[in-house]
């Protein structure tokens, strides 16, 4: 039950809801529960909530695109996007900036895979850094 919680807890965390998904983690460890199955559960949910963040952006996209391409701002924007959109996911790790990005990541289009690699990555080190200060 506690491995569930823990990944519905990431999941949400990773999204625009005010959670935390670290202080779940931490907890986690602390009543016990094995380091892997720790990284496991909330990797699994946070990166399955970017990936979902990722989804409503590309959705987003599509909804808004006449708008987005018929302004200079949208113009740039998009191509801004694209020019830094990699770099700009190094700080998707980031608590209250980097779930934007990952929503921000699907609306200009960027590779899903690349996405994921970086993205995905930086989550998973973020809690293996938690292992090794706790």
């Amino acid at each position: 039950m506690a491995a569930f919680a823990l990944f519905i807890t990431a999941f949400l965390a990773a999204t625009i809801l005010p959670f935390s998904s670290e202080a779940a983690f931490v907890l986690a460890l602390e009543k016990g529960m094995p380091v892997a199955d720790a990284m496991i559960f909330a990797s699994s949910g946070n990166i399955l909530a970017i990936i979902f963040n990722y989804a409503l952006g590309y959705f987003l996209y599509e909804k808004t695109k006449k708008s987005l391409h018929n302004t200079q701002f949208g113009r740039s924007a998009y191509k801004y996007g694209h020019k830094y959109g990699y770099l700009a996911l190094l700080l998707s790790w980031l608590p209250l900036i980097g779930d934007p990005l990952t929503l921000v990541a699907g609306l200009v289009r960027l590779n899903f895979f690349s996405f994921l690699l970086i993205a995905g990555t930086l989550r998973i080190f973020r809690y293996y850094f938690l292992t090794t200060i706790f």
